[in-house]
């Protein structure tokens, strides 16, 4: 069951996320009730309500929120918080903004297999906030997808700077297998903070003649935690390398929070 406002959502309370599509969410993975990066996660859905909307969010009540949308469900989940306002339509998105919030649950997929990308340049809007603005990044998939590969990766417009995945930050592991973040304007993923606060890296600008020197590469996000890339474009990468399953650990080992 998915719920706006902690009511059962129909079809017509969707009409304008649909139409409109003008709002912001997180996605959290949710394993027997318990979340890496609760925090983070209610932290940012505060953080873009105030850019989007200039309104904060009782997290509390998020919580509380998700916690009814989760129910007595065991496994892994992967719960979606949207955060709209069915008031706001194209003509007058500067009126002064009610916030609602839509909770979604889905099973989570399986993210074993390495993944195979190309690179597109694209930048999305506001690359600092989760917004539900997917067209960009799902058009630029859908043309990887049916090019044979199984994913893209961003470049900056106008440089040849890695930047992120479609709905997903990237991470490379160096030839003396130090961790590298990309220098550019990307969404601060809560798995790639998480994964910062329990590995040393550095951040640096990765241009893509460099990639012929990385050693592996990997995907993540709250849903996949980390992912091995196999290659980009041409260029193979270790889906093996020792270094991806040490920050696997390091990831799973972190503590989490109960709902």
């Amino acid at each position: 069951m998915d719920y706006l406002n902690g009511e059962p959502v129909g079809v017509d309370e969707l009409k304008a996320l649909a139409l409109t599509n003008f709002g912001h969410f997180t996605t959290l993975r949710i394993d027997d009730g318990r979340v890496k990066g609760l925090s983070l996660h209610l932290d940012r859905l505060d953080a873009d309500c105030r850019t989007v909307f200039d309104a904060a969010l009782d997290q509390e009540r998020v919580r509380s929120l998700i916690r009814q949308a989760v129910g007595g469900r065991t496994g892994s989940l992967a719960v979606r918080v949207t955060v709209f306002d069915p008031g706001l339509g194209v003509a007058r998105p500067g009126a002064d903004a009610e916030p609602h919030l839509l909770v979604t649950c889905r099973p989570v997929g399986d993210a074993s297999s390495p993944l195979r990308v190309t690179t597109v340049a694209y930048q999305r809007d506001m690359p600092e906030v989760k917004h539900v603005g997917l067209f960009g990044q799902l058009a630029a998939r859908r043309t990887a997808q049916r090019a044979g590969f199984d994913d893209a990766l961003f470049t900056e417009p106008d440089t040849t700077f890695v930047a992120e995945g479609a709905t997903w930050n990237v991470g490379f592991i160096d030839a003396r297998e130090r961790v590298v973040w990309p220098a550019a304007k990307v969404l601060p993923g809560v798995t790639m903070r998480l994964l910062q606060a329990a590995h040393p890296w550095e951040q640096r600008a990765v241009p893509l003649a460099e990639l012929p020197e990385m050693r592996a590469a990997f995907a993540t996000n709250a849903a996949i935690g980390v992912r091995a890339l196999a290659a980009v474009d041409d260029v193979p990468l270790d889906p093996e390398h020792r270094m991806l399953d040490v920050l696997r650990r390091r990831y799973l080992d972190l503590s989490d929070d109960r709902l």
